[in-house]
Formats: C-alpha cells, structure tokens, sequence
C-alpha cells in the first residue's frame, strides 16, 4: 500500500497550527480586547486675561514648563492704578462727609431734646447720616473692584504644566476674555482608549492595562481603566450643535460595524517618553 505523502502530513499540521493559532488570536481580542485607536490627552487651560490693555512684560517663553503661581505676562497697569487712587480718594470724601453727618445728627439729637428744633429737623440729620453711610459702603466696593482690576493685570500660571501655541509679544493691545496661550496641566494626563461596543463588557473598570507608544511595541508600560463613556453623539437627525457627547466616526462608512466608545484610562506607569497631548498609543486590557 502506497504511503500517505509526506507533504500533505506537513500542509495538515500548518493548517491546525495555524487555526489553533487563529483560534487563539479570536479567544484573545474577545476576552482580553485591544485596541490600536487611542490617543494621549491632558486637559488644557486656556489663559484670558480678565481686565484690558497693552502687554508689557513676557517673561515666559513657548513650550516652557512652569509652576502654580509662576507670572505668565502683565497688562500695563497705569489705567487701574489711577482707577484705584481715583476710588481711594472718593473713599476719603464719604468717610469726611461720614463724619460731618454724624456731627450734625449728634446735634440735632441735643437740640431736639432740649426742644429748640422740631422732629423735622431730627429725621432730615439722620436720613443724611444714613445717606452718608450707604456713600461709604458703595465708594468701599469701588476701591474693592479697581483693585480687583489692578490685580488682574499680572496674570499667573493656574497650575503647573507646559506653556504651548505662544503667539503674543509685549505691546500687543489685548481684551478682556481674550484667551492667549494654552497651559497643558502636567498633572492631567490620560489616555483615550476607543473600544467597540461588543468589547465593552471585558472592559473593567479599575482593570489593568498595558500601554505602548507607537514604534515602542517593546517598552510598555502599566495604565488602569478609568472609567467608560456612558454615551456617544449620534449625527443621525441631531439637531443640537452644542452637542457635548464625544463625537466618534465610525472607520468604514458602507458596512454596518459596531459603535466605538472612549474608555478613559489613568497611566500609572513609568512611560518611556514623555507623555504629549495627540501620541498614538495601543491599549491592551490584561488578565485577572
């Protein structure tokens, strides 16, 4: 009897390999999904100035990192301190004119009860008192107020993190609202994982995660599941334009495929680069 070829023993043995190996691959991205589509995001502090005026001093620089409190630029104050003198001295007027009225009430109490005036004259003395008080407790409020603008016209860093999209030179005229440069809050960085809908149910909050940077497959490092979106915008017959739901296209517009939904994950590892808000990055769930 013929032997069986040798060659169709070999094709066999491939072909199981490489479907206990395709089986293998399926029972590992159900079980334990992944997903290439993730980014690197940090939230961004906008800075605005609060008051109006040219800049006057710069004295950081783009891409620089800075501290909480560290003087990101200055607005010329000489408007507000004159609005602060000018608040100042109408404080001074009220507090004489404080003083005047509670003089003349204190006279009119005496003259009263000695019943040389009437109590006409009584109740006029002190409706100005009072009149000279609520002066005094609005002049108060002013100086408060130009301070407040005089204050504002040094403008600090909110927390720490990296100064990016610098684009300002000292004399530029600026608004109040205007927002400048952006802060990146170095304390803020996470990753946006996108996972479809039918992986969601293996993705556990507080799970553990393996990280990599694209072009690093080697140097992963550990990440731990945050939290997961609880809805997505969906385009179709929405009209609100001021939808805040995430917004996530779907890859292939002409076959019906499964939603994506961002899956918020806190790196607690040592990343072997710099963590940048936009890097591509792969998320890997692990095991129990």
């Amino acid at each position: 009897m013929e032997k069986f070829p040798a060659k169709y023993v070999v094709t066999g043995f491939v072909v199981v390999l490489a479907a206990m190996a395709s089986l293998g691959m399926y029972e590992r991205y159900t079980t334990k999904p992944w997903t290439r589509d993730a980014q690197v995001r940090a939230n961004v502090v906008g800075i605005a100035c609060r008051v109006s005026g040219p800049i006057t001093n710069i004295p950081i620089r783009d891409n620089q990192t800075v501290k909480k409190g560290d003087l990101l630029f200055e607005i010329d104050p000489s408007t507000y301190i004159a609005a602060t003198n000018n608040a100042l001295a109408k404080l001074q007027q009220t507090e004489a004119d404080v003083v005047q009225t509670k003089q003349e009430l204190d006279r009119q109490e005496q003259l009263y009860k000695t019943k040389v005036n009437d109590l006409r004259d009584l109740q006029n003395a002190q409706d100005s008192y009072a009149a000279a008080q609520a002066n005094r407790a609005a002049a108060k409020a002013d100086l408060e107020s130009a301070q407040l603008n005089l204050s504002y016209t040094k403008i600090f860093a909110p927390v720490d993190g990296y100064i990016t999209n610098m684009n300002t030179s000292p004399g530029t005229y600026v608004y109040a609202g205007q927002q400048l440069l952006a802060l990146v809050d170095s304390n803020s960085f996470w990753v946006a994982a996108y996972f479809k809908e039918t992986q969601l149910h293996h993705v556990r909050q507080g799970g553990p995660v393996a990280v990599t940077f694209i072009g690093r497959d080697d140097e992963p490092f550990e990440g731990v599941v945050e939290s997961v979106a609880w809805g997505i915008h969906d385009p179709d017959g929405s009209t609100n334009q001021d939808n805040l739901l995430p917004s996530v296209s779907q890859t292939v517009d002409w076959v019906r495929l499964p939603n994506r939904f961002p899956v918020r994950v806190l790196v607690t590892g040592q990343p072997p680069i710099p963590l940048r808000i936009g890097q591509t990055v792969s998320v890997a769930t692990r095991g129990e």
